[in-house]
């Protein structure tokens, strides 16, 4: 890579790790939105660097706000994301290079999809969903989580619908996504998924993120909640649709050739 695409990379970072701390999930999907659309690194050593970052992310907050983590709500999710994980690490491994141009318009669709969730101010449940709702939420987050490092989605959905106080949820969410970011690193690595490029990009990005993590734990932004959202919400739009309209214009060339 060149000083100027490291520079760029490092610019996403900082992006995407001042969105994770902000609203809990968003550190996968805005890295590998804008790394892909200025085409700086390719997806799966992406993927690996957006999955590292965001254990490292997750364990600093954990450490200060386990107490609100609702461990049965966990337990359920995580069962369902081992086996989507695995999942998604092994249909990662069967792509070929002539399914970039999918997975990134795939991709794409998963960033748009999350936006217009998260916008969506849908009703809390009038009950807790079920241990199995949980886990086929947490089978979908590790499917993506697999292929993409990006298993918000799904989850991010599934939680915010539950009748629950705010920190139990955001901090619920948090170690749920930390478990498949987890499970994903033990699968990537043995298997050889981790190439010497996504070591590199790690050791750069890994102390900017910790340092943005650092201080917006003791320097939280004053802007309200809904505020935020629509920021990042309207930043996964914008990155979502630059994947989706060029990878389907050259689908639609390749089957029309």
């Amino acid at each position: 890579m060149t000083g100027w695409q490291i520079a760029a990379f490092l610019a996403c970072v900082a992006v995407a790790s001042s969105a994770q701390r902000m609203t809990g999930f968003a550190l996968a999907l805005i890295l590998l939105g804008l790394t892909s659309v200025f085409e700086l690194a390719p997806l799966p050593d992406v993927a690996n660097v957006a999955m590292v970052l965001s254990l490292v992310n997750s364990i600093m907050v954990l450490r200060t706000a386990h107490r609100w983590v609702d461990w049965s709500m966990l337990r359920g999710t995580a069962w369902g994301s081992a086996a989507g994980v695995t999942l998604g690490v092994a249909l990662l491994g069967w792509l070929d290079d002539g399914l970039v141009v999918v997975l990134r318009l795939l991709l794409g669709l998963v960033i748009v999809a999350c936006a217009v969730v998260v916008l969506l101010r849908t009703r809390p449940l009038a009950q807790r969903s079920s241990q199995a709702s949980f886990g086929t939420f947490g089978l979908l987050s590790g499917l993506l989580g697999g292929l993409f490092s990006a298993s918000g989605p799904p989850l991010v959905y599934q939680f915010y619908r539950q009748p629950m106080e705010l920190d139990t949820l955001r901090d619920t969410l948090t170690g749920a996504l930390a478990v498949s970011s987890l499970l994903r690193l033990l699968m990537v690595v043995p298997s050889g998924q981790f190439s010497g490029r996504a070591v590199l990009l790690c050791a750069f990005a890994l102390p900017l993120t910790i340092a943005i993590t650092w201080w917006f734990q003791r320097h939280p932004p004053g802007w309200s909640r809904p505020t935020v959202l629509r920021l990042v919400c309207g930043l996964l739009l914008l990155t979502g649709s630059g994947l989706v309209v060029p990878a389907a214009r050259t689908i639609a060339v390749r089957l029309a050739a």
